[in-house]
């Protein structure tokens, strides 16, 4: 497999010396990892996988910085598997069957492991996912997947089933902190001649909202731009040097999920002043823009609903406006979503009837779908009674007829119960009318 035209990293090369300092540092064995006790401590499963050369299929799902793409390469690197990194945004469907094309016939000729290691998969499209699919059931490839969105949503259920999902903490100011203190005493950092005290240490890592990624880029911006004779380094230097990247979580600290939860938690609660605060400390934190927007498309649904169908509507067109005219510009926007979002009236009736749906689903019996409102194109299935019974809505004054569109076995049961509020209350009165009607013919 020497002339694949895929990168095929078994054990990466060393960084090179002008390679960012989060990259240089970056821990080659399990016992260097910061942060991951649970999952990698004596006796662990993922550790005992790794150690025994068990690997499966894993989708890491976790926040930036926390270390999933170094997890993927140590595991590469402790089971002398090929690794091979794959791009979402710059590989095709053709790439993608070229290269498990490589890692099937690399296995069976020769027993080579290959690691497909695909970081944001949540970027991949349907078709890309389910490329994958045929190659990780015969045992191929391990695919290891990293993401920062929840997979149930972002990974397709097939592939996701076939993996395992391990989460993926966020690193804790104190694993920050030791993090820093390893990387002050390395002697590509040591060589700039620049101190730093604990105060503007653990000002960087507070800052850093459990990314170590940034902490490290952080502490590089310091030491390489701060001159010997300033040492030691204190914390006013610190805000000079760090300016705006400073003010993410400058006040306390907060970590991206928790100011994503203010904000969506505010929303509901009808809060705007604390849903526009709240996304101002994103946006000015560096959040990527399109991802609120996804946020607030997912509030629109979960918490607004049929209460008002604009809010979605609007949430998708600012979402659109996010796309084309980008930041700054595309802040006001948001905040104009935000605002009408927290506004809205509301109303969980559709997410109560979609998890009260799935969860019928899951665990019934899944009866099949009555014979008179199955669709019959062919004169087997005439025969055999498909459509037999069928009446047509638009026929009845209350343009719904007196049968019954759930099987037998749930006959009455009600999945969807909107609410007295917005736009809600007219949709309940219909249903109502139309369930009486079909109680009357």
């Amino acid at each position: 497999m020497t002339d694949s035209l895929f990168p095929i990293d078994p054990v990466e090369p060393p960084s090179a010396p002008d390679a960012p300092l989060a990259e240089r540092l970056r821990p080659k064995s399990l016992d260097e990892v910061v942060g991951l006790e649970d999952l990698l401590g004596k006796g662990k499963f993922l550790r005992n996988a790794i150690e025994s050369d068990r690997i499966p299929s894993m989708i890491f799902w976790g926040p930036p910085g926390s270390g999933k793409t170094t997890l993927a390469r140590i595991i590469a690197r402790t089971t002398r598997a090929r690794f091979v990194p794959f791009s979402a945004t710059s590989s095709s469907i053709k790439d993608i069957k070229t290269l498990m094309e490589e890692a099937r016939k690399a296995r069976r000729a020769r027993g080579s492991k290959t690691i497909v290691f695909i970081d944001e998969i949540h970027r991949f499209n349907k078709a890309q996912q389910d490329a994958f699919l045929p190659y990780v059931e015969a045992g191929d490839i391990v695919l290891i997947g990293a993401t920062t969105e929840n997979p149930s949503f972002e990974v397709n259920s097939a592939l996701l089933s076939r993996s395992k999902v391990v989460v993926i903490p966020a690193l804790e100011r104190e694993q920050v902190m030791a993090i820093l203190h390893r990387a002050v005493e390395d002697p590509s950092v040591r060589k700039f001649g620049v101190e730093l005290t604990d105060t503007a240490l653990d000002f960087i890592a507070a800052t850093s909202a459990g990314d170590a990624r940034q902490a490290l880029t952080s502490l590089q911006l310091v030491t390489e731009t701060a001159s010997p004779e300033d040492s030691p380094v204190d914390v006013a230097k610190v805000k000079e040097i760090l300016q705006r990247r400073s003010l993410m979580y400058d006040k306390s600290g907060e970590e991206h999920y928790n100011i994503i939860s203010a904000l969506h938690k505010s929303v509901r609660n009808g809060d705007a002043d604390a849903a526009v605060y709240w996304l101002v400390r994103m946006l000015e934190g560096g959040e990527d823009p399109l991802y609120i927007a996804r946020r607030m498309m997912r509030a629109a649904s979960e918490d607004i609903g049929n209460a008002d169908p604009q809010a979605l509507v609007l949430a998708v067109a600012v979402k659109e406006a996010v796309h084309f005219i980008g930041m700054p510009e595309a802040g006001v926007a948001l905040a104009q979503l935000v605002a009408y979002l927290a506004a809205a009236p509301k109303s969980n009736a559709a997410y109560n009837g979609y998890g009260a749906a799935v969860h019928e689903v899951r665990q019934g019996d899944n009866p099949p779908v009555p014979l008179h409102i199955r669709n019959a194109p062919t004169r087997l299935m005439k025969d055999l009674g498909y459509g037999r019974g069928y009446q047509y809505a638009h026929d009845f004054e209350e343009q719904t007829a007196a049968m019954d569109c759930l099987p037998e076995a749930l006959k009455g049961q009600r999945f969807y119960e909107p609410k007295e509020s917005g736009f809600e209350r007219e949709i309940k009165e219909r249903l109502e009318k139309m369930r009486a009607a079909r109680k009357d013919e």
